[in-house]
C-alpha cells in the first residue's frame, strides 16, 4: 500500500541557511543556533513558539540533546534522525508528517554536520557490524561504474560522455559562483575540469562533490495555518522515501544505469503531488549531484529525460540556469559540498527562494508560470541505497 498523500497539510513558513565551507572557527552548536534563529526570524516567530524539533545529523551528535543544549530548550521534544545522505530530508519528512497528523502547530526541521574537522577524509564513517561480505570500494569508485555502463548501454562514446560530465560540472560551478552561501564560488573552465587528475575510473577531481560544514533549518506549520500566517508559504505537495534491499549489489542483471530507489521515490512523490509530466510542470530541481554521472542518470530516473537521452539534454542546455528546467540553480553539492545532515534542507532553501522570486537577481530562474520545485537525495552506493524526493509548491490545491 502506497503512503497516503499529505498534500498541502504542511508548509514551510521560514528558512535559515548558514554559510557552507571549511568553518574551522565554528562548531556544530554555532551552526545550529544560527540556522534556527535565522529561520525563526524569517518566519516571524520566536524560538519559544516552536512546539517540536527534528534534527538531522549523521555524526555531529547523538540524541536530541545535540539541538536542545545549544538552543537552551526545556520541556520540548527533539527527535534526532539519520538516513545516510538523506538525513536532512528525513528530518523534514518526519516534521511534515507530524503536522499532517495534527500533533503540533509549529515545528522545526534542522540539519547540521561538521565534517572538515572530523578527523577523517570524505563522508564521516560510522562503524557498523557486518558479516565480512561488504564491499570496501570508495564512493568515487562505486559511482565511477555509471560512466562505462551508460556508454555501453546507450552507445555513447567515452569522449562524448567526458564532454557531458564536464558540462554538468561547469554548470553547477557557474551557478555556485553566484551564490554567497556556497563553499566554492568560482566558475571553472571546461579545460580545467576535463584535464583535472583522475580520482576513480573516468571520474576526475571536478566530477566529485566536496566536503564541508553547514546547517539549514525550516520552520513549518499546518497548511491552513501557514496560509493565515504569511501570504507566501511553501506547501508540501508530495514526499517519498524509498530504502532499497541491496539486491543491486548481488543481482547480475543490475546494469548501473539507473537507481531503482530514485524511480520509486519519484513515482510516489509525483502521484501524491498530482504531477504527470515532471519536465513540463516542475520549475526547478535540486538533486543529489554527489558525482557528475549521478546527476546525468538522475535526469532519467526523475522523468526529466527519456532513457538514454539525458546526455543530449545536458549538452543542449536543458538543465542550465536559463534552460527549460534548471537543475541545481544554487550550485548543488558540487559548489556547496555535502555536510550530510544539512544538504536536504539546503535544497529546500533554494526552492524557498526561487519559487517565491527571492533568489539573487543574477541566478533567479524564469518560472514560466510553473509553481513547483523538487528536491532529491540519494544515500549509499548504486544498487544499495536510500532515496528521497519532495515536491513543494507556492499555491494551495
Amino acid at each position: 500500500m502506497a503512503a497516503r498523500s499529505i498534500r498541502d497539510s504542511a508548509a514551510i513558513v521560514g528558512m535559515g541557511l548558514t554559510q557552507f565551507g571549511e568553518l574551522w572557527d565554528r562548531d556544530a552548536n554555532d551552526l545550529i543556533v544560527e540556522a534556527a534563529l535565522v529561520a525563526c526570524d524569517d518566519a516571524g516567530i520566536k524560538l519559544s513558539d516552536v512546539d517540536a524539533f527534528w534534527l538531522g545529523t549523521r555524526a555531529s551528535g547523538m540524541s536530541g540533546l545535540t539541538l536542545s543544549r545549544p538552543l537552551k530548550l526545556s520541556g520540548r521534544p527533539v527527535t534526532r534522525v539519520e538516513n545516510f545522505c538523506a538525513t536532512g530530508s528525513e528530518a523534514f519528512r518526519n516534521a511534515s508528517y507530524a503536522l499532517a497528523a495534527g500533533a503540533y502547530d509549529v515545528v522545526m526541521a534542522l540539519g547540521v554536520e561538521k565534517m572538515k574537522d572530523a578527523g577523517t577524509s570524505g563522508l564521516v564513517p560510522i562503524p557498523m557490524p557486518h558479516d565480512g561480505t561488504g564491499s570496501d570500494m570508495t564512493g568515487p569508485a562505486f559511482f565511477s561504474l555509471l560512466v562505462p555502463a551508460y556508454a555501453k548501454k546507450f552507445g555513447v562514446s567515452t569522449e562524448e560522455l567526458r564532454e557531458v560530465l564536464t558540462s554538468i560540472a561547469c554548470k553547477n560551478h557557474y551557478n555556485g559562483a553566484r551564490n554567497p552561501k556556497a563553499q566554492f564560488r568560482k566558475e571553472v573552465s571546461r579545460e580545467t575540469v576535463s584535464r583535472a587528475p583522475k580520482v576513480a575510473g573516468d571520474l576526475r577531481l571536478f566530477d566529485c562533490s566536496g566536503i564541508s560544514d553547514g546547517a539549514a533549518a525550516a520552520v513549518m506549520m499546518r497548511g491552513d495555518d501557514a496560509a493565515r500566517h504569511r501570504p507566501d508559504p511553501l506547501y508540501v505537495k508530495g514526499l517519498a522515501l524509498v530504502a532499497g534491499d541491496g539486491s543491486g549489489q548481488r543481482d547480475t542483471g543490475y546494469d548501473f544505469t539507473t537507481f531503482p530507489e530514485v524511480v520509486g521515490a519519484a513515482k510516489a512523490a509525483y502521484e501524491q503531488a498530482g504531477v504527470t509530466n515532471p519536465r513540463a510542470e516542475i520549475a526547478l530541481a535540486e538533486v543529489h549531484d554527489c558525482f557528475t554521472p549521478t546527476e546525468m542518470v538522475l535526469m532519467e530516473d526523475l522523468g526529466f529525460s527519456a532513457r538514454g537521452t539525458a546526455w543530449k539534454d545536458v549538452m543542449n542546455g536543458t538543465f542550465d540556469l536559463d534552460g527549460e528546467l534548471p537543475v541545481n540553480p544554487d550550485g548543488g553539492l558540487k559548489s556547496f559540498g555535502h555536510p550530510v545532515g544539512a544538504s536536504g534542507l539546503r535544497m529546500l532553501y533554494e526552492c524557498w527562494l526561487q519559487l517565491r522570486g527571492q533568489a539573487p537577481e543574477d541566478r533567479q530562474i524564469e518560472l514560466r508560470g510553473k509553481k513547483l520545485g523538487l528536491t532529491h537525495n540519494l544515500g549509499g552506493p548504486p544498487g544499495d541505497c536510500v532515496s528521497f524526493v519532495s515536491v513543494v509548491g507556492t499555491e494551495l490545491g
